[in-house]
């Protein structure tokens, strides 16, 4: 059986649909990625990766236990594939689409929000609502929106949540339980994360900087990318793009940082191929998980090298979005949807130029020439406590001439 990717939603801070986040994408263009309103408890400004407000839609006519930030993002994104996903919807029923998305901060920000007001006034106000806080809540927004009531669940891995939504996807058509199933992922800014990758000595003091000798950290960001993935005939036209290998490995080395010679990275990677039934001399591209962390970069390079990888042109987009944590697989996933497509690039790798030379020698796309057709792209989420899964995206099997 195989699995078939729509044309994505996205949004994100380097662009508020497909078309801006992949011009940004193929010059690197970076100006989504600044100085924030965000401070942490001890003081300090961060950059970050933030959607405009005026890009958000309005959605007052939510029940009120959804109307947060999160929902919104994940409605921006759901616009721009409402149409073809109505069809389907009323070509299967409603029971026959299912929605699984990836998350790791839902609506906390409307929490923060509660507890600000509840520690100057003495109250909770009445706009807050629990539901707003739990994981399930933007898979329920998407339901709720389309009429969906076929199942209806999140995961939360942290960073690598979203991607293992496409997994989850495919074994749910796997099992007959649905014909189509809206995959994706969705997360906003909020203090915690802010707060809590600052006091892991982890945030960046300016835009990330992905495998430099200069990276200090990560710079978070927000945003949602969704698909509709259903089963099709082998027989594909081009423009489609397929899920087409896939694996989890959970290598529980640290809470928080990876194996130093990424042992759950490189298994992961060889286990998408093996699942794909491809060679690493295959791919056409590699979307890294690059945080720009010391710890991140230095054991990705290392396990892209130790799986023969190390010539195939790849980059970190978090230097275009931030990193989007539970969204961080679905909005990378967005890029290599559009490289298959678009065929006039690859998302380029937007950094400092200054090579570390503790780091391993990977081919960090500069946007200079390039073969095509591009046929198979690798994308790495690898996440908190181990939690690593890489994706194989190739084009549809009959090219044409």
């Amino acid at each position: 059986m195989t699995v078939t990717l729509s044309e994505p939603g996205a949004i994100c801070a380097s662009g508020h649909n497909c078309e801006t986040i992949w011009q940004a994408a193929l010059t690197g263009e970076q100006a989504g990625l600044r100085a924030s309103a965000f401070v942490t408890n001890d003081g300090t400004s961060l950059f970050a990766g933030q959607v405009a407000d005026d890009k958000l839609p309005n959605i007052d006519s939510l029940p009120p236990a959804m109307r947060t930030r999160n929902n919104q993002l994940v409605a921006a994104a759901l616009q721009q594939i409402k149409e073809p996903l109505q069809a389907l919807i009323n070509k299967l029923g409603s029971d026959r689409v299912g929605v699984i998305l990836g998350t790791s901060t839902s609506g906390i920000a409307s929490g923060e929000e509660a507890l600000a007001h509840d520690e100057t006034k003495g109250g909770l106000p009445d706009s807050f609502y629990y539901a707003m806080q739990e994981m399930l809540a933007p898979a329920e927004c998407v339901a709720e929106l389309m009429g969906i009531t076929g199942p209806v669940y999140s995961l939360s891995t942290a960073c690598s949540s979203s991607a293992r939504a496409f997994m989850s996807g495919r074994s749910l058509l796997r099992s007959g339980m649905v014909d189509a199933v809206v995959v994706g992922g969705v997360d906003s800014l909020c203090q915690l994360t802010l707060n809590g990758f600052k006091a892991l000595e982890s945030t960046s003091t300016g835009r990330c900087n992905p495998f430099s000798a200069n990276r200090d950290g990560i710079t978070i960001g927000e945003a949602a990318g969704l698909f509709i993935a259903t089963r099709t005939e082998d027989n594909l036209q081009p423009s489609l793009v397929t899920l087409t290998g896939a694996c989890a490995t959970s290598d529980a080395h640290h809470m928080s940082a990876p194996h130093p010679e990424g042992r759950g990275a490189l298994a992961a990677m060889q286990g998408a191929l093996s699942d794909a039934e491809l060679s690493a001399e295959q791919l056409s591209y590699i979307n890294l998980h690059g945080t720009a962390t010391p710890l991140n970069d230095k054991m990705e390079a290392f396990a892209v090298n130790e799986l023969g990888a190390a010539q195939v042109p790849a980059s970190s987009t978090k230097a275009l979005t931030g990193h989007t944590l539970g969204a961080a697989g679905a909005i990378e996933a967005v890029f290599c949807w559009l490289a298959l497509t678009r065929q006039n690039g690859l998302p380029k790798h937007a950094w400092d130029g200054v090579k570390d030379s503790d780091i391993t020698d990977i081919n960090l796309y500069q946007g200079d020439s390039w073969q095509t057709p591009f046929e198979h792209c690798l994308s790495n989420s690898f996440a908190f406590g181990g939690n690593n899964v890489s994706l194989v995206f190739s084009r549809g099997k009959q090219h044409g001439a």
